[in-house]
Formats: C-alpha cells, sequence, structure tokens
C-alpha cells in the first residue's frame, strides 16, 4: 500500500534546479512522485508552477519527505490544520515534531494564518498565546505546545529584493567562483552598494569574522568600518578579540614582530598576559573605559556602542573575560543580537559562520568572503537564499571594501621596520 500527497512549488523552477532538486530529494528518501502539472514562466522574469504527486510506503516516510522538500518551497496543496502536542519532557521534542527550515513560515491554527516568528533552520515550532516562534530543542520543556507533523505548515519563499539585484551583478560575470581582479572589483562595489541600502532602509549590518583579520594586518580596514557605522554585530570567537586586545597593548598579535624578524620569543607569553590585562578590568568594556585598551577592533566596538558575541572553543587561551564558554548560552545571545539585522558579511570564520548561517532567516541576503572555495560553497548553500560567494584573499578584499564604504580610509603600509599592525 502507498500512501500520497500532491504538493505544489512556485518560482524559476527549471533555470535555478529547484524542481531537479526537489525530484532527487523524493528519490533520496525512498519515495516516488509523478509530475501532474507543470506551467513554465514564458519569459526570464516570469515564475513557474509544478504540481506534484509524491508516495511512500508509510504516513511517516512520506512525512519526512514532505518536510524536507519543503526547503525548497514545496506546499501541500491541501494544508489543513495544523496538528500540535505537548512535549513530555524537558530537552525533547514529540517523536514527530515538525522541522523548520529557515524560510519564512505560517502555521494553520484557529482558522487562520500565524506567521511563525524569527525563522530559523532545524528547530521546532512552540505555540503560545495564538503566537509561534521557533525553538531549540535544547529549550524545550515538558508541557511546550509543539506543531507536530507537516499539515497545516507553510514556507514562502523569500521575495525579491537588493539581494537579488547583487546575485544578478554576480551572475552576469559569468563564473560560478570569480577569481580575477575585475569580477572581485564588481562584486565589492555591489556589496557595499547593498550594505548602504540596507543601512539607509534602518536595518542592521551583521560581520562574522575570523582571526586572519587581525592576523594579516587588516584590523585598521574593520576599524573603519565600525567609525563610520557599517558594523553593528559582530560575531567572533575568542581569537580575534584576544589578537586584536594583544595587537593593541603590545603592537603585533600572537608573538608576531616586525616582517625581518619573524616570531618573537616568548610570543605566547605576550598573548597570556593580554588576555590578563582584560580579565584584571573584569571585561573588555571595562578595559575600554579605565583606559587600558586604546585601539583595535574591540575598542572601536565599544566606543561605537555596538554589540559583539564572542563563543569560544575548548582550544581557547584564558579565555577572555566576554567569551560564553558554554556554547549553547552562545547560541542564545547569537539569536538575540540578531534583532534588527538585514545584511551579513561573513569573512575568513568558517566555524562561526556555519553557526550563524544555522540561525539566520532565509530573507537575510549574505556575503561569505573565503581564500576557500570549499568553504565559500558550504557557507553559501547553507544561509540565505541570496548568499553570494566570494573567492578572494580575505585582507585584501576587506581593505577594498572598507575603501568604496569610506572615502577617507587608506589602507595603512608597513613601513621597513613594522609589520603594518
Amino acid at each position: 500500500m502507498r500512501y500520497h500527497e500532491k504538493v505544489e512549488v512556485h518560482g524559476h523552477l527549471m533555470d535555478t534546479g529547484v524542481l531537479a532538486r526537489v525530484l532527487d530529494d523524493v528519490l533520496d528518501y525512498g519515495g516516488d512522485y509523478r509530475v501532474d502539472h507543470i506551467d513554465l514562466g514564458r519569459s526570464h522574469d516570469d515564475e513557474s508552477h509544478a504540481v506534484i504527486t509524491v508516495g511512500a510506503e508509510t504516513p511517516r516516510r512520506l512525512m519526512r519527505i514532505l518536510m524536507r522538500i519543503q526547503v525548497h518551497g514545496v506546499n501541500k496543496v491541501e494544508s489543513g490544520a495544523a496538528r500540535c502536542e505537548p512535549a513530555d519532557r524537558d530537552g525533547a521534542f514529540p517523536p514527530d515534531f515538525y522541522s523548520t527550515t529557515n524560510l519564512e513560515t505560517v502555521v494553520h491554527l484557529g482558522g487562520q494564518w500565524v506567521p511563525v516568528e524569527h525563522p530559523e533552520m532545524d528547530c521546532g515550532l512552540v505555540v503560545s498565546g495564538g503566537r509561534v516562534r521557533t525553538i531549540p530543542v535544547t529549550d524545550v520543556r515538558a508541557g511546550d505546545v509543539i506543531v507536530c507533523g507537516v499539515d497545516g505548515v507553510k514556507v514562502v519563499l523569500p521575495v525579491t529584493d537588493h539581494s537579488s539585484r547583487i546575485y544578478a551583478e554576480y551572475e552576469a560575470l559569468g563564473a560560478p567562483l570569480p577569481s580575477s581582479a575585475q569580477p572581485q572589483a564588481v562584486l565589492v562595489k555591489a556589496i557595499a552598494r547593498q550594505v548602504r541600502e540596507v543601512k539607509a532602509e534602518g536595518a542592521q549590518v551583521l560581520w562574522v569574522a575570523g582571526q586572519t583579520v587581525v592576523s594579516t594586518g587588516v584590523a585598521p580596514a574593520l576599524v573603519a568600518l565600525v567609525e563610520a557605522g557599517y558594523v553593528d554585530v559582530l560575531f567572533t570567537g575568542n581569537a580575534l578579540a584576544t589578537l586584536d586586545v594583544e595587537a593593541a597593548l603590545y603592537g603585533s598579535p600572537l608573538g608576531l614582530g616586525p616582517l625581518r624578524s619573524g616570531r618573537v620569543q616568548r610570543g605566547s607569553e605576550q598573548h597570556i598576559r593580554a588576555i590578563n590585562a582584560i580579565r584584571r578590568e573584569g571585561s573588555i568594556r571595562g578595559a575600554v573605559e579605565s583606559g587600558v585598551l586604546t585601539q583595535g577592533i574591540m575598542h572601536a566596538m565599544v566606543k561605537a556602542n555596538k554589540s559583539f558575541v564572542l563563543v569560544g572553543s575548548v582550544r581557547d587561551d584564558g579565555p577572555l573575560p566576554d567569551v560564553y564558554t558554554d556554547v549553547v548560552e552562545g547560541q542564545r545571545a547569537m539569536r538575540a543580537a540578531l534583532r534588527g539585522v538585514g545584511y551579513a558579511v561573513m569573512i575568513a570564520s568558517a566555524q562561526h559562520s556555519v553557526a550563524t548561517g544555522n540561525i539566520l532567516p532565509a530573507s537575510i541576503p549574505v556575503a561569505c568572503v573565503d581564500v576557500n572555495p570549499t568553504t565559500v560553497h558550504a557557507l553559501t548553500e547553507r544561509t540565505s537564499a541570496h548568499a553570494v560567494g566570494v573567492v578572494a584573499d580575505t585582507g585584501l578584499f576587506l581593505e577594498e571594501l572598507a575603501v568604496e564604504l569610506v572615502p577617507d580610509f587608506r589602507p595603512p603600509r608597513p613601513g621597513p621596520g613594522g609589520a603594518g599592525f
């Protein structure tokens, strides 16, 4: 006996490959399909529409398939009403809970469609007081009312906005991963324009940055962007913040001295002394207010009264007192900092960028910059529906972006005896 459900999908199904991915997912999950109807758009801007019957051997497998293909914007033709069950224990969903995507989502409750607050992938949906929001499994408490199954849940693909304009420019270059100077210059200008547009609309710009920003000597570029108002929220780890503090206090990070001298002896001692200096002040903000920390990225963030979330790992030195050592608490802090964010720049930070991509709604456009093509591909695949990937030297890219956004910024160049920090 087979179980079947009729679904539909709208969008640019052929040129984006969405339809092929939907059908592949059905087969990969052990189901089958029949394309009942397809209406192809007549022009490049027209959307297409397809109706597909999906089948599986068991109702549970069919439910899994329907949830899986929702990541592509596929919804049941007859959605019905949502089914809810109370969680029976702390820290766990009911077995057949609805697993969320990062798309805008609506739930059919009490005869009306209720929008889900703060869309996020790989969560559940909790209903309270007629409202629906995403909830990570760690935050579930016994008695929470959780949406189960796929009935009464629809996803909504992001509408065309600024991000589509930048993506169109990117696609017009004719290469999936730009590598020449000309494509990078075009992308820098396009990303800079998008950042300006987002700020003009009153939204915030989130930066996710890795320690390379400091170790390559381009921290002044990020400082200039902070001071110019283009960095509202910063997600990073103990490494960037510590290297930044070390460079501010001692002139170079992690024992790196003048270019001709290589690594300074006992460089790790300098590293831990920098951490100790901040710990003695109680926090990075305390060190800025006391005059201990007078320059650098973290100093600029404090002086501009901007938000930053530092989440650590087991390999961290110290760590600094501001670092979240409990990763679940760190995730919660990152989620709270996303309110009002309209654009994200991820640069040279695979781990923190993946973590951020996991909690970002698909409607927020993202620029992913890294020297490693594999990292760029992985991030663009799992983040925004309008993510743009840039394979480039991250230091040079950041300086070019600062020059584009901050008219009076000039990249510092190392002199004969300095490392340019």
